[in-house]
Parts: structure tokens; sequence; C-alpha cells
């Protein structure tokens, strides 16, 4: 194409990960790469040199390590403590990468991601559980440097940023991360020489805030923030790269008038039936839409709808959630009962809901008896299903139970933190 055309130069920002790894083959051709360089798109790749420039710039990351090896990445994953999030490097839409808890699944995993990356090496990093994700998209000319939005992931970290639904402005930030989350994209910015777009994903958890990866390009939430805010970043970023600077643009930070806006994935998961509907780090989702509100609930309500999500104003809600949600789960059975909604859920999860004076009717799982959750799913006797998975334990049940939902079009929610954001939907479209 190149050849054909002859530009003037190329950007390579817009296309996601693709151009980035052909940057420098294009450079080595003579072609002008416009707004960031293939060193400084290296820079951000580069785990090592990465993680130098982190150091200099006294920046917190997860722990991390890269291995070519089998035992390399075991001695690592030790050293790190599990569970750890494996990955190839340079990879698309987080193919091959899986949150992995000991090391019989760590040799498995290893195996593919070693098909899946060739010559690069394996990426080894501390998964953190019960940290908040953010996503923070930017404008650099080099020297000066314009947020355009904090957006905050409703999964919790370890679900691939494209699988999430994401809230701007943020829903639970303190004052003093939403500071530092500003400070440390401003010096990554402008340390990493970004001349137009820069994405960073940062990870919350007690009160500290981490850098888990940094993408010298254009993200899938430019058009959702640009929507928001109602400035054009993409247009913008191209008049930077070609030699703009952010103080002739006048820009202002302009908080979405108000609203609070809800981007939500599509998933396929209806024409892939037996596919499994578990978020994890690999992306599954093919596009997303977006929820307007000036309030939460009614905003996710929206996005739900949107994305085909149907919530239900009565019925039953089945709920089965694994030992860390199991105090979680609580609150949110509590809203459905006085939303008049009946309560089933299997032995463990029932347990702790009684106890805590939620009356809940008990119901087996797969392979317990019959009739199970599933036969209720086909007798049309669930509305929805809250269902979280069990980490590295079996999850036949957990896949029966999603293609039953799928097949008979029952709304099923993985993740504690969706529950509670569709709790909230409910109570705005029943009242």
């Amino acid at each position: 194409v190149i050849d054909f055309e002859k530009p003037y130069g190329v950007l390579v920002q817009f296309g996601g990960q693709t151009p980035l790894n052909i940057a420098s083959r294009l450079q080595d051709q003579k072609v002008k790469i416009i707004g960031t360089s293939p060193k400084s798109i290296d820079l951000a790749e580069n785990r090592k040199k990465f993680g130098k420039i982190l150091k200099k710039l006294n920046i917190p990351a997860p722990n991390w390590g890269t291995a070519f090896s089998v035992e390399d990445a075991q001695k690592i994953a030790n050293k790190i403590k599990y569970p750890v999030l494996v990955r190839p490097s340079y990879v698309l839409g987080g193919r091959g990468m899986e949150i992995v808890y000991d090391d019989d699944a760590l040799k498995t995993f290893v195996g593919k991601a070693a098909l899946v990356s060739g010559d690069h090496p394996i990426l080894i990093d501390a998964f953190l559980e019960n940290a908040f994700e953010f996503d923070v998209d930017a404008l650099c000319d080099g020297k000066d440097v314009f947020i355009s939005g904090i957006m905050q992931h409703i999964e919790e970290a370890g679900i691939h940023s494209g699988d999430s639904s994401c809230v701007f402005p943020p829903y639970e930030l303190s004052p003093s991360c939403k500071k530092t989350i500003e400070d440390y994209t401003k010096k990554m910015a402008i340390k990493l020489n970004t001349i137009g777009l820069i994405n960073i994903q940062f990870a919350v958890k007690d009160e500290v805030v981490y850098v888990i990866e940094v993408n010298p390009r254009a993200s899938r939430t430019i058009p959702f923030i640009s929507k928001v805010i109602n400035i054009p970043l993409a247009k913008l970023a191209a008049q930077v790269g070609a030699g703009k600077k952010i103080s002739s643009l006048k820009l202002k930070n302009n908080l979405g008038k108000g609203l609070i806006a809800i981007k939500k994935p599509v998933f396929p998961f209806n024409k892939f039936p037996n596919q499994s509907l578990f978020l994890s780090p690999e992306m599954k989702s093919t596009g997303e839409v977006i929820g307007f509100d000036s309030n939460l609930g009614s905003a996710y309500a929206k996005a739900a709808m949107g994305a085909g999500t149907t919530l239900p104003i009565k019925g039953n809600v089945f709920m089965s959630v694994n030992e860390s949600d199991k105090m979680k789960i609580i609150p949110i059975a509590r809203d459905f009962q006085e939303f008049g909604f009946n309560i089933y859920a299997t032995s463990g999860t029932a347990a702790v809901l009684k106890e805590n004076g939620v009356k809940t009717k008990d119901i087996y799982k797969v392979g317990e008896g019959r009739p199970n959750v599933v036969d209720a799913i086909k007798n049309n006797e669930v509305q929805l299903v809250i269902n979280t998975p069990l980490g590295k334990q079996s999850r036949y049940d957990e896949y029966e139970i999603g293609r039953a939902a799928i097949k008979y079009k029952v709304t099923a929610i993985t993740t504690i933190e969706g529950a509670q954001a569709a709790v909230r939907a409910v109570r705005n479209i029943k009242f």
C-alpha cells in the first residue's frame, strides 16, 4: 500500500496493536512515522525498558518477570506468589492470557502461550485480586498533556478492558488517588515522548495506585470518551502528530455536562452458544454501547438495553457465588427481595443468605440432583442469573448454567460488580 500510495508519512496510532507491531519495520523501510516514534513505542511495549522508566519515575507496578521457558516461568511465579497473570508479549485482544493459581495450571498455560507468542517472551505479572481498574486516555505533544478523562471499570481488575463495562466519571475513587493517577499519566506521557494519544491502565488497591499497562496509541475508549466530553480526540491527535501544539487547541476539561456515561460491551454469545460466558483476560466482546443518564442505575439500565440485555422487574433470581463474594452478595439479595423477587441459591450461598435473614429457596447444582438450576432455567423459573466463577476449581457447573442462560435468553451476570450495577438498574426501571 505504501509503495503504491507514496504517502508523506504514516500515523500508526489508530489501528490498535497491529501497526505498533510493524512500526519499526516501516521505519526501516524509510517510511516517515507521524506522531510517537517507534523508539518510544518500543519503550512502552518492552517490559524491561519500561520497568526501568517506572523505577526512575518512582511509579509502582505489580511485580512481574519475563520467561522463555516453563522452568523460568515457575521460578518467577513462585517468587511473585500466586495468583499470576500469564501472557505472551505483543498479542492482540489478550490472546493466550490467563490468571493462573498454581504450578500445574502455569505449565499448561505457558505451553499454550508459547504457541501464541513465537519468539517473544512470556510475561508474568502479580494479579491484584479485589483491585479496581481505571482507564485513562490522554493527548500529549511532548511538552503539554491533556487528560480527557478517568474511566472506572465495573468489573474487577483481571478482566480484559474491552470486556469490562466502564463508568465516567469514576464512582469509587478518592481525591488523592485521582490526583496520583493524573500525576502519573502526565509523567509517563512526557517521559515516553508521546506525540498524540496515550492510554494507561491503572489498578487501585488499598489506596495504592499501580500502573498495569501503557499503550502509546488510541485505545478502544477514545470514541466513548470523545462522545462523553464532546471533544474529537482522534482528529486532534492527528493534528498534534502533524505538529500542532496542545496550547493552541484551547482544550477545556468538560466533565460530560453532569451526566454519568456507561460503556457496556456487546457479546456474541447468542451466535456461539457453546462459548463460556465467563469473562477473563482474553477479550470476547464484539462491540460496545453507551448509556447516558444523571444517575448510575439509569445509565446502566440504558446501556444494558442497548447491548441487548434484558433486566427483569419481577420473578426469581438465581445466585451462586464463590467464597470471596459470599458477604458481598447479601446486600444484593436483600435488595432484590425488597423489590419483590424470590431468591434461589445453591447450598453454600443459600446458607449464608439464610443466616443473614434473606429468605432463600435451595436449588441443586448440576450433578447434585434433579431438578437442578439448569432445569429451572429451561422451565422458565429463573429470570436472572448471578453466578461468579470459582477460580481454579471446576467450572463445569458454570459452563452448563451459561449454556442454558444463552439458549433460553436469561440474562447471566458473572461478576459481583456487575450484579451491584444491575441492582441499581432494576431499581430505576421498577421505581
